[in-house]
Formats: structure tokens, sequence, C-alpha cells
């Protein structure tokens, strides 16, 4: 168990933004969220899966719903303590520890900030290595283990807790008390025991999120390119270098959808580029050809500094690098393939690993 520093949390959240995909929410917002919960209530306490009991209570709170809103609505005040509690009297046991579902912008400190409120420590892992747009797009899924109870609750004070048959109805009925509450709202999902947490999620994420934060810093620090000690942290590869010369975006059933279009940079000059997103980017489109999809990560960056752009945020004018990272070895697997590889998100190809795109190692 270690407690988190300011720093430690500000590293976290940068790299989260990059292991995100676009989605997650706004990092910024999230950081903003979790320091304060650490001037309040004390700082967090960050465990190892091993600290766990087999027996323990883990659940996972998060945002649920489009990044859009998020920027004018901020589902962090009193709705997620209210979601934590209700699940918790369902369950009519008290909830050991708490983890992100998924590593990605906002919903990586929420757990954080929850943490420090709550007085429970934060297990150091998530359930995606990345951030996908549906509830049920989780390793837990892969384990048959259920999302259900699924509390959700918003600021006015309503709260609902959904028991369902499977994790898609949880992600079905979960997106449309979403779109009730306001297109976004406090969640918390999936409790698991101890031993279900070291079996059957991604390990190590937070704490590997807080090393891309820390690389990303110092090397702005030392005025030299992120992008490359990304490339050394992560095992990840630079796709496309470019503009953002249009950005098509909406909201349709509580998902930001749209795509990013890229006229190319240095190397890439003559080139074109299109990333699409639901929530996070889904496919990197070069010259018509398919060249990078999920499960593996695609992350749009600045250029400059190497910061992660999330979807909600992307502009026209934007100088950008198109950033390519392998996935968790979990969505390799034939069950992962089928659960979150292109063809769930409509796009009929099949999955190639970014190994064998291009001369990258695996992280």
């Amino acid at each position: 168990m270690r407690e988190l520093t300011e720093q430690e949390l500000r590293d976290i959240a940068t790299g989260s933004a990059v292991l995100g995909t676009g989605g997650g929410g706004d990092p910024y917002l999230g950081t903003l969220s979790a320091l304060r919960s650490r001037d309040q209530y004390g700082p967090p306490r960050l465990i190892e899966a091993s600290e766990l009991g087999p027996d323990d209570l883990v659940v996972f709170p998060f945002c649920i719903g489009s990044p859009v809103p998020l920027i004018e609505k901020f589902p962090l005040g009193k709705e997620m303590s209210q979601a934590f509690r209700a699940l918790e009297r369902f369950l009519g046991r008290p909830i050991t520890a708490v983890m992100p579902a998924e590593v990605g912008g906002i919903n990586s400190m929420v757990p954080l900030a929850m943490g420090s409120e709550l007085g429970v420590p934060i297990v150091d892992g998530d359930c995606m290595g990345r951030a996908f747009p549906e509830v049920h797009l989780v390793t837990l899924t892969m384990y048959g283990i259920p999302a259900s109870p699924f509390a959700l609750a918003d600021e006015r004070g309503n709260q609902v807790v959904l028991q369902t048959i499977d994790n898609v109805w949880s992600e079905r009925f979960g997106r449309t008390v979403a779109i009730n509450f306001g297109a976004i709202c406090a969640g918390v999902t999936y409790p698991v025991t101890g031993t279900q947490v070291q079996e059957c999620t991604v390990l190590g994420s937070l704490s590997y999120a807080e090393r891309i934060g820390r690389a990303i810093r110092e090397a702005q620090a030392a005025k030299r390119d992120a992008v490359v000690d990304l490339e050394r942290e992560t095992g990840g590869a630079v796709l496309f270098r470019g503009k953002i010369v249009d950005v098509q975006r909406r909201i349709q059933r509580g998902w930001a959808l749209g795509e990013a279009v890229l006229e190319g940079m240095d190397d890439d000059r003559g080139n074109r580029m299109v990333v699409r997103f639901q929530n996070e980017n889904l496919v990197a489109i070069r010259d018509g050809e398919i060249i990078a999809s999920v499960p593996d990560l695609i992350t749009i960056l600045d250029a400059d500094s190497g910061q992660a752009i999330t979807t909600e945020h992307l502009r026209y004018g934007f100088r950008v690098v198109v950033f390519g990272i392998p996935c968790d070895p979990k969505w390799r697997t034939p069950a992962g393939i089928d659960l979150a590889g292109p063809r769930h998100f409509g796009y009929d190809i099949d999955y190639v690993p970014l190994e064998e795109r291009f001369k990258v190692r695996k992280a």
C-alpha cells in the first residue's frame, strides 16, 4: 500500500488520458476532483491486488454516458457516493475497496477521489487496460462475471439499482438511465471478490499510467519530444503525423460518435488519415486502408506536448500525432476479439495486431 502524492495523481491522470484512446472523459476534471478529495479527506491509498483477501468485496465507480455533456455536467458530487451506498445497501455487506473500470481520463480518477472520501483503498488495476464505450466490454465479461447489481445516481437524488440477466442488458438499461439522468451520470457496478480481481482484471494499470504521465512530464521539462519517450514506455508506434482538417461529431444513443480527418505533415505529407470514434477511437484509416483497430489502443496526442486529446476536445487546426499501443493480452484471445474486436463495432475486418503492421515490441 502507498499513499499517492499530488504529483502522482497528476501523472496518473496524464497517463490515463493516453491509455484512454480518446475516451473516459476529460482528465483535467478528474484531476481536480481527486485533488479536492485528497485535500478534504486525505491521500488516496493505492494497493496491489495481492493485498486483497479472497472474500474482500471490490466495486467499480465510474461516469457513464457521453463525454461531451461532461464538459458542463460534472457527476462527481454527492451522486457518486450515493450510488456507492445504494449498491452497498443492496449487497447487504460493506465494500472493501474500489477500482477503475477502465483506464481513461476521468474514469481513472473517479475511484481515487472516491477512495479518499470513503476511506477505502484503490486497487492498482482496471478491467480494460484502456477505455471502451460500453459497460459490458470488460475482461470480467469474458470470465462470466455479472455487472449487476448496478447502481446509478444523479445530482437530483434519484437512484436506480439494476438487476439484469446479462451484461449486455446492463449496458442497455444503464445507458437508458444515463440518458434520462442528463446524458451522463454516476455508476457503481461489478461487485467482485478479491480472488476474482486477481484472476480476471488487468493488474498494475494505474502504475502503468503513472509511468506514462511521468515520462511526458519529464520530456516536457527537458524540452524533448515526448512521443519518443512514449514509444519506449509503452512499446507503441507513431501511426501518423498531421493536422486536423475536419471533425464530425454527434450524440447518439448516449455516445459521442464521429470522426477526425487529418492531412499529413513531415514524413506523412501528401497522405490522409481518418480516425473514427465512439467515445473512444476505434479505427485509424490511412488513405482508405485500416491500419489499426480495436482492441489495440489508438490515441491522438498534441504534437508539441505529447498530451492526449480526448474526442470531445478535437478541433480543426490541431497539429497531432496518432499513436498506437498494443492492448492487454486478454483482448487478443478469441474471447477478447469476439467481445471487443472490430466486428463488434461494425467493421467487417479481421483484427490484426499492431506488431504485425509495425515494428513495435509488446508493452
